[in-house]
């Protein structure tokens, strides 16, 4: 059943304030119209894309120190210092290779090193080390998830296990050591 424009932007408003990952596709399937009729109904309403309410989020939730929100690679989702963090990143056409749609390695590897500084509580976090493994090719379209935690923790130092899933199976992982530097670069 058809909803009218008065319920169905309803529907937007409200979905989009109980779930405001939700993407425009996935709610033009939950109300049976198109994308552009949600796109339409989210300009009305005054409600921004996905990328923007993200980003409104994690500026109001989330204190990152180390880097800027705009150089976290993906989204940022969620974040607790010197704990854990999550941050998903679409693979996009200019993140794929020509030929075979398959996701260059060095996205996977910048989304998994970007979150682990991010969850460093400390003005300047740099990266000593990393041990990383690639399990299985991510292609054009992939929603990667990357799950970061602090595994160890030493003076002045973090050991972070940095997990990648597409469709919940591991396809990257990584272990950062990352410490916290002062402002000459010198561990603290």
């Amino acid at each position: 059943m058809r909803l009218s424009k008065k319920e169905r932007q309803h529907l937007v408003k409200q979905s989009f304030h109980d779930d405001p990952f939700l993407t425009d596709e996935e709610l033009a399937k939950r109300c049976q119209v198109s994308i552009q009729t949600i796109r339409l109904d989210r300009m009305e309403l005054a409600i921004p894309e996905l990328r923007e309410r993200i980003k409104h989020l994690a500026e109001d939730q989330y204190r990152v120190r180390s880097l800027s929100l705009e150089e976290v690679i993906g989204e940022l989702i969620d974040i607790e210092l010197n704990k854990s963090g999550i941050s998903v990143f679409e693979i996009k056409k200019e993140h794929v290779f020509a030929r075979n749609q398959i996701a260059r390695g060095h996205y996977l590897f910048a989304q998994a090193n970007s979150l682990a500084i991010a969850i460093v509580d400390a003005e300047i976090a740099l990266t000593g080390s990393a041990g990383i493994r690639f399990l299985r090719p991510v292609r054009f379209g992939d929603k990667c998830i990357a799950y970061a935690k602090v595994v160890k923790s030493q003076l002045g130092r973090l050991q972070i296990d940095v997990q990648t899933r597409v469709n919940g199976e591991t396809v990257f992982q990584g272990v950062f050591d990352v410490y916290r530097a002062n402002e000459d670069g010198h561990v603290e």
